[in-house]
């Protein structure tokens, strides 16, 4: 098959050459353990590229290997701006391959192989029985500053999800939750039957991050920026820090890891849902 290639620089100045032609903590505790399979390896490759195929899917190249899953399937992803993003990973990666800060590969890893085995229906379902236990629904009733940094942060939030799908959602402080009302439920439904698989597997992956749908979809919908949808899922946290204080770098380390889990999250969304190309042209050092 004939490749053209094309030299294209990622965000870390390097060139990459182009070539041309479950249940919820089930799923969790899965992927987990998917993308983890190995954490560290010394790299064994020099060059990062990719290629279109002849079925159109991009592949990856590790110097002349072709990248395959863990499952053994052959890596391809649906269009040009996620290839590159995915060889951004790899080619940013120095003398050890630290597997667990590649998101973007998981979750195409995930798309790919489906260790779960569940279909898009299955997986709209799971990800829908956290709008039962959303965090932005449930409220505590004391202390009294809390109550008052939840109404005052998560308020809005919810009422924006309301106005935008012009649904009920409504927030409580009782054990049980509060009491989402079917319709509510079946226009959210209607709603993520309309993402693809691999964009179903980024947002997924991004409502376990977060523990809420409506912080998840209010980011999608760029209501939220990663960051303040982050914070607010940590608010209670956040809070009991402010008051009583933290370990310093555990608690850093925590919020940017949580960050880069939900950046990746939200891009693999974007990237996976859109029919995607890059300008093709060369770049000199």
């Amino acid at each position: 098959m004939f490749r053209r290639i094309v030299q294209l620089r990622n965000s870390f100045g390097n060139v990459i050459s182009v070539c041309k032609s479950c249940p919820r903590d089930q799923y969790s505790r899965c992927l987990s353990k998917y993308s983890t399979a190995s954490t560290e390896r010394k790299r064994f490759y020099q060059d990062v590229s990719i290629s279109q195929g002849d079925d159109g899917l991009y592949e990856i190249n590790l110097d002349r290997r072709k990248l395959k899953t863990p499952g053994g399937k052959l890596f391809t992803v649906p269009n040009e701006a996620l290839a590159i993003a995915v060889a951004t990973e790899w080619d940013a990666q120095r003398e050890t391959l630290k597997f667990y800060t590649m998101h973007l590969t998981t979750l195409c890893n995930t798309a790919l192989d489906n260790p779960t085995q569940r279909s898009k229906e299955q997986m709209i379902n799971s990800a829908l029985k956290f709008l039962e236990t959303d965090t932005i629904c449930y409220r505590v009733d004391e202390p009294l500053g809390l109550v008052e940094l939840q109404k005052n942060e998560w308020d809005p939030v919810l009422h924006w999800m309301e106005n935008r799908y012009n649904v009920t959602i409504g927030s409580s402080s009782s054990i049980l939750g509060p009491e989402i009302p079917q319709a509510t439920k079946d226009t959210f439904q209607q709603h993520l039957s309309s993402y693809s698989l691999w964009s179903m597997t980024g947002l997924e992956f991004v409502i376990t991050q977060l523990k809420s749908v409506l912080l998840s979809l209010a980011m999608v919908d760029r209501y939220l920026t990663v960051e303040q949808a982050v914070l607010l899922s940590r608010l209670e946290e956040e809070y009991q820090i402010g008051r009583w204080g933290n370990v310093e770098w555990a608690h850093d380390y925590d919020m940017y890891e949580l960050r880069a889990r939900t950046a990746a999250g939200a891009l693999f969304i974007q990237l996976s849902s859109e029919n995607l190309t890059v300008k093709r042209k060369i770049m000199q050092d």
